[in-house]
């Protein structure tokens, strides 16, 4: 009998964020990046008065969307955790500020990207951040251990 167990076998490295679906994800966050930024700027610019906390929410939602689109875009295990924190926290988000638009709607006199659970974006910014999770999960990085025989 041998001492050598054979050939080192290793799991396949994880597909980068950027790569496979995770291209169109990119190209949705970067959609809803460019979208919540433009419409935090008028609303900033135009009309902050009127609704200060809806407005710079879409403010916050516009740096998170921003963030997680340059996390998911590039590769490496440093922008792999930056997209998961993005992703969660927006998760986290879309699920407080919807619950309280729906809840308490005189807080939100102006909606936001994430009022009412996002029903304004066809509900995309909540199932957005799940997709992304998901997503994150099947590409993580990590020690690629060898398999036992």
């Amino acid at each position: 009998m041998s001492d050598n167990p054979g050939p080192e076998r290793t799991h396949p490295a994880p597909a980068s964020t950027a790569s496979g679906p995770g291209r169109v994800l990119v190209a949705i966050y970067a959609i809803f990046a460019v979208g919540a930024t433009s419409r935090a700027a008028v609303q900033i610019a135009t009309r902050f008065g009127d609704a200060p906390v809806p407005y710079l929410l879409s403010a916050f939602a516009a740096v998170v969307y921003v963030l997680a689109t340059v996390a998911l875009a590039r590769g490496g295990a440093a922008w792999w955790r930056v997209a998961v924190v993005a992703c969660a926290f927006e998760l986290v988000g879309v699920l407080t500020v919807g619950a309280v638009s729906v809840l308490l709607p005189g807080v939100f006199p102006d909606a936001t990207v994430w009022s009412n659970f996002g029903m304004g974006y066809l509900f995309i910014p909540l199932v957005l951040p799940g997709l992304g999770l998901l997503w994150l999960r099947r590409t993580a990085p990590g020690p690629r251990a060898r398999t036992p025989r």
